[in-house]
């Protein structure tokens, strides 16, 4: 009897369970927002980790929480997805977050940074090393909250119509570099131009330009670069490794559910892992097409890498001695990038090393 009793109670708790699971999925609200990206749909991989994003959180949500992404220059221009953020144009962007060094320098942690940290190091400060913190009380000060929305890896020094094997050689150079970079190279007489990634190839081809960094084989191939400009060199310096960011408005991410908060969180680090995957995937492949296509592999001379460390330093110490912001959190993140390269000599760039010499 008591037997019975027990199980007649079980069934009809498992079956009060299965009724109260979707009825609390009911109580939560369908929500539909726009995500404006900095990146052209061609571009699988950087644009791609925001579709991802979006996939995921609908998801996790049971499709009531839906994200609609748009390309660069579909709703707002590619190089102002943060602005349409701030003003409420759009609940969130995608977007690389030293695109905005025109504002405050100290925008550029939140992505990279000259000679900084390698994909792996980046990834490592801002979810334990205190990039975090760091990066979303400068933000907050935009109306912004930020989260992690995929790495590139360590990108390559950029397409040149002509070789530089001198300092000398830089100086007038007309190039597409922005950020940081920009600043560095100007000490070398550099002139940099900040282009959205769909407009580069056509300055390029009209000679508006002289050189063009974008990110590394596969998305160049896409873009064409080989076509316009037959020189092509390492290593990209000013982006060891490239963390671009998803932007939400403070106020729009203050609203959301707990639950729909926490699909955010997880969407933005499966997409994150998501896009640094595919670049390690398919690039050794497309650069094997360039260089069968005709490309000319080029390394950047000891000469020009080492003005260009000295150029880094001093302007990233001039910066810090004037941008109180920007000091914050340069002081922290250089001792941790000291820490990491002491890290990686010991174990990662020995074996590395030892393996790119054996077939």
């Amino acid at each position: 009897m008591e037997r019975r009793s027990f199980l007649k109670k079980a069934a009809a708790g498992a079956s009060a369970g299965a009724i109260a699971a979707p009825a609390l999925a009911q109580t939560q609200p369908t929500i539909n927002w726009r995500l404006a990206s900095s990146f052209p749909k061609s571009l699988d991989t950087i644009y791609g980790a925001a579709e991802t994003f979006s996939k995921r959180v609908s998801q996790l949500t049971s499709g009531k929480f839906n994200i609609r992404v748009f390309a660069g220059g579909e709703i707002v221009p590619a190089l102002q997805v943060m602005d349409a953020v701030q003003a409420g144009t759009v609940e969130m962007g995608h977007s690389a977050s030293y695109y905005y060094f025109g504002k405050d320098p100290t925008f550029a942690f939140d992505g990279v940074v000259p000679f900084g940290l390698n994909s792996r190091q980046q990834t490592a400060w801002w979810d334990q090393g205190g990039g975090k913190a760091l990066t979303r009380e400068f933000f907050k000060d935009y109306g912004i909250i930020n989260f992690m929305g995929g790495n590139t890896g360590a990108q390559m020094g950029g397409w040149f119509r002509k070789e530089v094997k001198t300092v000398q050689d830089l100086n007038g150079l007309k190039m597409r570099i922005g950020g940081f970079a920009g600043r560095v190279m100007q000490k070398l007489g550099l002139v940099p131009q900040q282009i959205a990634g769909g407009d580069i190839y056509p300055a390029l081809e009209k000679g508006t330009i002289d050189a063009a960094e974008w990110i590394g084989p596969y998305d160049d191939e896409k873009l064409g670069f080989n076509k316009v400009a037959p020189f092509y060199y390492t290593p990209g310096w000013w982006e060891a490794g490239l963390q671009v960011s998803f932007y939400i408005g403070i106020k729009e991410w203050e609203k959301l559910p707990k639950e729909y908060q926490a699909a955010i969180e997880a969407a933005s680090y499966e997409s994150h892992v998501v896009m640094q995957a595919e670049y390690d995937a398919r690039n050794p492949a497309a650069l094997a097409r360039l260089l069968k296509n005709g490309v000319k592999l080029r390394s950047f001379s000891k000469e020009i890498m080492e003005a260009c460390y000295k150029a880094a330093n001093e302007v990233m110490d001039e910066e810090a001695a004037k941008n109180a912001k920007f000091k914050k959190i340069y002081e922290p993140w250089k001792r941790f990038r000291q820490d990491q390269n002491q890290w990686f000599s010991v174990a990662e760039v020995p074996l590395q090393n030892f393996m790119v010499t054996h077939k």
